[in-house]
């Protein structure tokens, strides 16, 4: 493990999520950052006011029909002055059944204009599950005629594989500002 960020420097993730899936990944991220020395504030999106606090940011959203939440893009719009002013993860959950052959699916076109303007680091997009809980008429299509193995398409191992990546750059660079002796 590397050199671990100063003490007061605490990184955001941040997310969007209808049905906890998108939830549970950036659960994922804040555990395995902390694992690497990293102290993490793990919030919905759209409970978020103000970035003065955090050293960096880690953003991510569900993704229906080609658009992020509604929480993650007001966050992206209303924050992104301070969001300009350190570095910035963002990730995108989304692809199930047939969609995951197209990656561009799944990837918003206005956030990556908007995220392209900041200090964005990287943008990776993971694979999504089907609502288990189906709220709408296409919700239920989708459980009825997604086959029982692709109806969660989350990878983990590059879920904490990405994590680890992030961590390493953020200590690298608090080992490159920190005072040499």
């Amino acid at each position: 493990m590397s050199t671990a960020l100063r003490a007061d420097e605490v990184v955001l993730v941040a997310y969007a999520s209808k049905h906890r899936s998108t939830a549970e990944i950036a659960e994922v991220i804040a555990d395995e950052l902390r694992e690497h020395g990293v102290r993490v504030d793990l919030r919905e999106a759209g409970a978020v006011e103000d970035l003065s606090s955090y050293s960096a940011v880690v953003l991510g959203s569900a993704v229906y029909m080609k658009r992020w939440r509604r929480a993650a893009r007001r966050l992206l719009r209303r924050l992104e002055h301070q969001l300009g002013e350190r570095p910035l993860w963002i990730f995108s959950s989304g692809p199930v059944g047939e969609a995951e052959a197209d990656p561009a699916w799944c990837e918003p076109a206005s956030v990556r204009k908007r995220a392209a303007r900041l200090d964005l680091r990287g943008h990776v997009v993971f694979g999504g599950r089907v609502p288990q809980d189906p709220r709408t008429f296409v919700e239920r299509a989708m459980l009825r005629n997604t086959p029982v193995e692709k109806q969660d398409l989350r990878d983990w191992d590059g879920v904490r594989r990405w994590s680890r990546e992030i961590a390493e750059a953020l200590n690298a660079a608090a080992a490159r500002a920190a005072p040499r002796s």
